[in-house]
């Protein structure tokens, strides 16, 4: 028996039973499984691809969490309450509120769990939504490894190359998996932990037709399996509404994109468009701006910032890598506003009079035309663009996750159109909805990756075997 990064034993020979299979190895499925593993079970892991990961190392591995160690040290003053007022406010307030409160309640405790395991967060940031610094970064592949080692310790076992394909089912409740060459694994519970549907040009044309120009990226196996076969049983949906791409994506395909994008805009940068106009406030949800990006001439738009944002990047924080895209040749650099808009090709003059008007506002104490006040969120004041050299990021939108999906209750059961629970079957992470609601918080994908997944995990442990084995 081979073993997968991390040290998890990796099945050759799929069994015949287990008692919790956990369905996508990004960090919902691998929290689920090693909580399902602390709880006694033997648990099973399927990934469809070959290597572990899906969406969530493909994100900026930033997690909301309220209370914290390194908040502390920082000297960031948060609460939970705050928190749960920035979720309900980013979301507009449709999200579901019994999922926020479930999130509020256990982010802590998921927090300390995942430290307790070896995961550590370095420098604390403010991030969109946040009224509070709370992003706490991670190197993302390294805390699925140790995640994986610590359940593959207590018995837990992963399967590469193994693509589900149907749910079983027994009556009301769902007994297991059928793959897709055929084969068929029973379990106690089965949690769906596949992600979104990032990556699925059907799917997002059915859902989210507003997304044609934006670009793809996200875990390659995010085809939305998951989504499908819960659906086949009648599941529920939330959300979908509200789908929308990242901003900041650099816009044509480059060998040093990692899929993050860079978001300049929260450390001063200004956004503007091929006519080198400003076109949204940007401080707002990175969301939201990629909605506005996204209707502008030629799709394709510019965040443009001078040295002192350059200052403050962190190659810690992929979406604040600035210095790491100057040395990978990603950035348009001059000396003056005026090299700059030839560079990029701007009209002559335009971004000389967007800059200069920005600026002078900003002298003035004059109110921001787009409603700009902060930074990111309530933090942060914005500054003049004056001090050379200054840069230029060609961004555009792009899918990376759908956070959108099943209907779930606070035991992380997934629920059908009429509110009832599927018997046996849990879902996790990407692939559900109700936790953001109409807007995004960052963070809180990787952050509800880790507390409800560890919640499905555990409760799906809990569920009586009512299979002879």
């Amino acid at each position: 028996m081979s073993s997968a990064p991390g040290g998890l034993p990796v099945e050759t020979e799929l069994p015949e039973r287990v008692g919790v299979l956990v369905l996508g190895a990004g960090l919902a499925g691998c929290a689920a499984l090693l909580a399902a593993a602390e709880a006694g079970q033997y648990a099973l892991l399927l990934e469809k691809t070959g290597e572990i990961g899906g969406s969530t190392v493909k994100s900026a591995g930033l997690s909301a969490f309220s209370g914290t160690d390194e908040q502390v040290e920082q000297g960031i003053a948060d609460s939970v309450d705050l928190l749960r007022k920035d979720l309900l406010d980013v979301g507009k307030n449709r999200n579901d509120p019994a999922l926020v409160d479930l999130y509020c309640e256990h982010q802590l405790a998921t927090y300390r769990w995942l430290k307790g395991h070896g995961v550590r967060y370095g420098e604390i940031h403010a991030a969109s939504g946040q009224s509070a610094p709370r992003s706490h970064p991670t190197d993302t592949t390294r805390m699925l490894e140790l995640l994986l080692r610590a359940a593959g310790e207590r018995g837990a076992r992963i399967m590469f190359d193994a693509p589900a394909d149907r749910l079983l089912r027994d009556g009301s409740r769902v007994t297991g998996v059928r793959l897709a060459d055929g084969r068929e694994v029973r379990a106690d519970a089965v949690v769906l932990a596949t992600g979104g549907f990032s990556m699925n040009p059907e799917l997002l044309a059915t859902f989210a037709p507003q997304m044609e120009h934006a670009l793809r990226q996200g875990g390659a196996g995010n085809q939305g399996d998951g989504l499908k076969m819960a659906m086949a049983l009648g599941a529920g949906l939330r959300d979908t509404p509200y789908i929308k791409g990242t901003y900041g994506h650099f816009h044509v395909e480059h060998p040093d994109e990692d899929g993050t994008g860079i978001l300049a805009v929260y450390k001063g940068a200004i956004a503007v468009n091929r006519e080198g106009r400003r076109f949204v406030d940007e401080s707002r949800n990175y969301k939201e701006i990629g909605d506005a990006a996204l209707v502008q001439p030629g799709v394709t738009t510019w965040q443009v910032f001078d040295a002192q944002a350059m200052a403050q990047a962190n190659d810690e924080v992929p979406i604040y890598e600035f210095a790491g895209r100057e040395r990978a040749g990603m950035l348009a650099k001059a000396g003056t506003i005026a090299a700059l808009e030839a560079e990029i090709g701007l009209p002559e003059g335009s971004l000389q009079r967007t800059v200069a008007e920005y600026n002078m506002a900003i002298e003035r104490g004059e109110p921001d035309p787009l409603g700009r006040a902060h930074l990111s969120g309530g933090v942060g004041n914005p500054t003049p663009i004056d001090r050379p050299p200054f840069y230029a990021h060609p961004s555009g939108t792009v899918m990376l996750a759908t956070y959108c999906g099943l209907t779930v209750d606070t035991r992380m059961r997934v629920l059908d159109w009429w509110g009832a629970p599927i018997e046996r079957l849990y879902a996790a992470g990407e692939i559900t909805g109700g936790l953001h609601g109409a807007g995004y918080m960052t963070g809180t994908s990787i952050g509800k990756s880790g507390v409800f997944g560890r919640l499905a995990g555990r409760n799906a442990a809990h569920e009586e075997s009512e299979l002879e084995w």
